[in-house]
C-alpha cells in the first residue's frame, strides 16, 4: 500500500525505530562491545558462529526444504547430514585445518552450501570464487589465498587444471557433480565418493555434532573484490561480521513495519518463505545475505542453473516463491517479460535489489505491477559483508533515489577528502562503521591501511546523508562499473585492451543500460599508421577477461583522449559519446 494510503505514516522516525528494535528484551538487542580494540554497537543475541547458525537451524527447521534445485530437494537436515559428513572428510582425510583457505568455486548447485558451511565447520577459511573467471584469474585467486584445497564443478576443474603446476599450495580438488569423470590424478576426487548426490543426503547417518572451536572473532571467509588495481583483493571476515549482517537485515525489515505503526510480526512456524536465487553464492549477498539468513528463518533458496526470466517464472509458481530479486536486472526482466501474467505469481511479497544503479522510476513499476509486494533497495560493499542499509516498503516507495537508513548498529558518515566529516546534506566520500565490516585485506597490509580505519570502512563512493540519515549514492570514486550486479574495474579492462599491439591510448566507461544498470564501453586511440577493428579488438580482449568485463562498444579517436591538467582522462566528457 502506498505510503499516502497510510494514516499516520510514519507512525515513528528512522531513530525512533532504530531505538525500539535496539532496546533490552529485544531479539535485535544492542549492547557496547569492543571489536579490534574499537568501540561499537554488538547485536547482543547474535549466534557466535556461522556453524552454530547451520546446528540451530537443522534442529529447528529439520523436515523443511532448504534448497531447491530442479529435481533435487535437499532438507535442512539432510543439508546438516552432509555438511557434517563432508567436514570430517575435509579434516581426516585432507589435512584441513583451522585458518586453512578452502575454495569454493561452482555455479549455484545444493553442493555449494555444503562445501562452504563443511570449510566454516572446522575453522577453515571459505573462500568463495567467480565461477566466471578464467583459468588465469582462478590461479591467481587461488595462488593469492594460498588455498589448499579447492571444492569446484567439472567445468571449473577444466580452467584449473592447466595452471595447477603454478600452484604449489593447493594440495587437492574435489569435483562436485562428476561422479563417474575419470581424471587420473591422485589429487582429484569426486564429491559424491563421500556423501553421495543431493537427493541421497536424506540417508546419511544421523548427524552427530562435532565440538566446534570457532569463535566469534576467528576468521570465517574471503571474498574477492578489486581496486582501481585491477587485481583482486581478498576481503577477511570473522564470523562475527558474516551473522551481524544477517541481523542489520532483519533490522531493516522490522522497522517497516514499526514505521507503519504495526507490531513487528512473530515467525509463523507452519508458512515457509522461498528466495528465488538469482545470483550467485560466490557474492556477498548470495552468501551473506541470502544463503546463511535463510538458514535463520527456516527459508527455502530455489535455485536455478542459469537466470532466465521465462523459466523463474513457472518456478515462481510451483514453489511459491514469496522473494525475488539480486540486482535491478532481475526485477525488470521479470516486470516486463510478456508471459508475466501467464502465472500465478501471487506469493510475490518482496522484489528487493542491490549491487548495481537502479532507476527511481523501478520502484513505481514494482508497485504498480505488484502493488501487494514489498520493494526494497539497499547498499553494502564486500568489504560491509553485503547489507549496511535497506530501503523498503514506504520508505523506498517515498524516497525512490535512496539506498535507506542504517539499523543503529552501523553508522554511516560523509568525509571529505583527508577524513574530515562533512555536513548533513553535503557530497562526499561514505565511511561506513559496524560489526558486519570485514577485519583487512588478505597480505594486503597497503590497501587494509587504506580502506580499514579504526573501525571505519572508507568505501570509495560518493555519497549524502539527509536530515533522517537516508543515504543517496551520487557516484563511485573508485574506478569501477557495475554490470548487472558484477564489478568491472576500469583499469583491468584498459590494460587488456593496452597489450594489443595497436592500441596506444584507453579508456573504459560504464554505458547505462536500463536493465543491467551499466554496460562497458570502451574508448580507444590507435597508434599512427596501426589499425584493427571494433570485433578484433574486443576478441582480443576477450582472450584475457571474463565475458562481462569485454567491453560490448569500442569507439575509436583520432586525436588524444581529453585529459585534465594532471594527465588523468576526462572520463565523464567520453561517457557521453555513448549516450
Amino acid at each position: 500500500m502506498p505510503a499516502d494510503t497510510l494514516p499516520n505514516w510514519p507512525a515513528m522516525s528512522i531513530a525512533q525505530a532504530n531505538e525500539m528494535l535496539a532496546g533490552e528484551g529485544s531479539p535485535l538487542e544492542l549492547v557496547d562491545g569492543v571489536v579490534d580494540g574499537v568501540e561499537m554497537k554488538l547485536y547482543k543475541n547474535a549466534p557466535p558462529s556461522v556453524p552454530l547458525v547451520l546446528q540451530l537451524a537443522s534442529m529447528q527447521y529439520a523436515d523443511r526444504d532448504y534448497i531447491v534445485y530442479e529435481d533435487e530437494r535437499v532438507t535442512f537436515s539432510a543439508l546438516a547430514k552432509a555438511v557434517v559428513k563432508l567436514a570430517g572428510v575435509m579434516k581426516d582425510t585432507y589435512g584441513i585445518e583451522k585458518g586453512d583457505r578452502v575454495a569454493v568455486i561452482m555455479r549455484n548447485y545444493p553442493q555449494w552450501p555444503v562445501a562452504f558451511f563443511a570449510a566454516s565447520m572446522i575453522g577453515a577459511i571459505a573462500t568463495p570464487m567467480n565461477s566466471w573467471w578464467t583459468g588465469e584469474e582462478l590461479e591467481y585467486g587461488l595462488s593469492f589465498a594460498g588455498v589448499k584445497l579447492a571444492v569446484v564443478d567439472p567445468q571449473i576443474y577444466e580452467r584449473i587444471r592447466a595452471e595447477w603446476e603454478n600452484l604449489p599450495e593447493l594440495k587437492n580438488v574435489m569435483i562436485a557433480r562428476d561422479p563417474d569423470g575419470e581424471y587420473g590424478d591422485p589429487r582429484v576426487s569426486q564429491m559424491e565418493t563421500y556423501i553421495g548426490g543431493a537427493n541421497d543426503w536424506a540417508k546419511l547417518p544421523d548427524v552427530s555434532w562435532p565440538a566446534i572451536d570457532v569463535g566469534p572473532d576467528d576468521d570465517a571467509t574471503i571474498m574477492y573484490t578489486s581496486g582501481t588495481t585491477g587485481k583482486p583483493k581478498g576481503a577477511l571476515a570473522t564470523h562475527r561480521a558474516v551473522v551481524s549482517n544477517m541481523f542489520n537485515g532483519m533490522t531493516c525489515q522490522a522497522r517497516m513495519f514499526l514505521r507503519r505503526g504495526e507490531p513487528v510480526p512473530e515467525p509463523d512456524p507452519n508458512e515457509q518463505r522461498a528466495t528465488l536465487l538469482a545470483i550467485p553464492f560466490f557474492h556477498a549477498t548470495g552468501a551473506f545475505a541470502i544463503m546463511i539468513p535463510s538458514l535463520l528463518r527456516g527459508d527455502k533458496i530455489v535455485s536455478m542453473y542459469k537466470w532466465d526470466a521465462g523459466k523463474a517464472l513457472p518456478i515462481i509458481e510451483a514453489e511459491k516463491v514469496t522473494a525475488v530479486g539480486g540486482v535491478p536486472a532481475i526485477a525488470w526482466q521479470l516486470l516486463e517479460h510478456p508471459d508475466r501474467d501467464k502465472y500465478d505469481l501471487s506469493s510475490i511479497a518482496a522484489i528487493s535489489y542491490g549491487g548495481a544503479p537502479s532507476a527511481p522510476e523501478l520502484v513505481s513499476t514494482i508497485k504498480k505491477r505488484f502493488p501487494d509486494a514489498a520493494p526494497g533497495n539497499g547498499w553494502g560493499m564486500t568489504e560491509t559483508c553485503a547489507t549496511a542499509t535497506l530501503n523498503i516498503g514506504e520508505d523506498y516507495v517515498n524516497r525512490p533515489g535512496s539506498a535507506g537508513a542504517p539499523p543503529k548498529a552501523v553508522s554511516l558518515k560523509i568525509c571529505d577528502p583527508d577524513g574530515n566529516e562533512l555536513p548533513q546534506g553535503e557530497v562526499g566520500e561514505l565511511w561506513c562503521k559496524g560489526p558486519m565490516n570485514c577485519k583487512s585485506y588478505w597480505n594486503r597490509p597497503d590497501a587494509t591501511a587504506e580502506t580499514f580505519r579504526e573501525g571505519w570502512v572508507v568505501t570509495g563512493d560518493l555519497a549524502r546523508l539527509d536530515e533522517e540519515g537516508f543515504l543517496y549514492l551520487v557516484d563511485r570514486a573508485k574506478d569501477m562499473l557495475i554490470r548487472g550486479g558484477e564489478n568491472v574495474y576500469c583499469i583491468e579492462v584498459e590494460n587488456a585492451l593496452y597489450e594489443h599491439p595497436a592500441v596506444m591510448d584507453a579508456a573504459v566507461v560504464g554505458i547505462p543500460h536500463k536493465v543491467l544498470g551499466e554496460e562497458v564501453g570502451a574508448v580507444v586511440q590507435l597508434k599512427p599508421g596501426m589499425q584493427v577493428s571494433e570485433d578484433e579488438l574486443r576478441a582480443h580482449a576477450a582472450g584475457h577477461l571474463a565475458a562481462f568485463k569485454v567491453p560490448v562498444k569500442i569507439l575509436f579517436m583520432s586525436e588524444p583522449l581529453p585529459r585534465n591538467a594532471n594527465g588523468k582522462i576526462l572520463k565523464p566528457v567520453l561517457r557521453e559519446k555513448f549516450v
